[in-house]
């Protein structure tokens, strides 16, 4: 089960948000709602706010939720770059799929993932870089749901 279930995430992942995927109708004022189906999967990534902003990423099965990530970050200066995010972020692994890999670097740009945990109960901090200077962080947290 896991196995498909964190493929579906990452098919769903690289079609939504990272991959530059179209919102649907807002959940709620002001909310991107960005989702993916496959079958009896269903992916739903909800956020509000821009350069300071929190969201949610959910996973359902038959209409049932079961998994779930909370994620809350900051845009730092005015150097960041949003198609770099979303490029760092289409880069996310099998081995680590929650935000992006543990670490992508072009040009001046470096994104850093750290984990702790794993698919059904983690934590964990993505930073970007420009040179030495951070530029952008969020921290995010989740697991499955019973």
């Amino acid at each position: 089960m896991e196995d498909k279930v964190i493929l579906f995430l990452l098919k769903a992942k690289r079609a939504t948000y990272a991959g530059k995927g179209s919102e649907f109708n807002p959940s709620r004022p002001e909310s991107h709602d960005l989702q993916f189906g496959e079958n009896d999967l269903l992916y739903i990534d909800t956020y509000l706010g821009g350069e300071k902003f929190a969201g949610e990423e959910a996973i359902w099965e038959n209409g049932k939720p079961f998994w779930a990530m909370n994620y809350c970050g900051r845009v730092i200066s005015s150097e960041f770059d949003g198609d770099f995010l979303k490029e760092s972020l289409v880069n996310v692994s099998y081995d680590m799929p929650y935000r992006g890999p543990r670490e992508y670097i072009k040009g001046n740009y470096t994104y850093k993932c750290a984990i702790e945990g794993d698919f059904e109960w983690f934590s964990g901090y993505e930073e970007i870089y420009i040179f030495d200077k951070k530029i952008y962080e969020c921290m995010f947290h989740g697991g499955l749901i019973v």
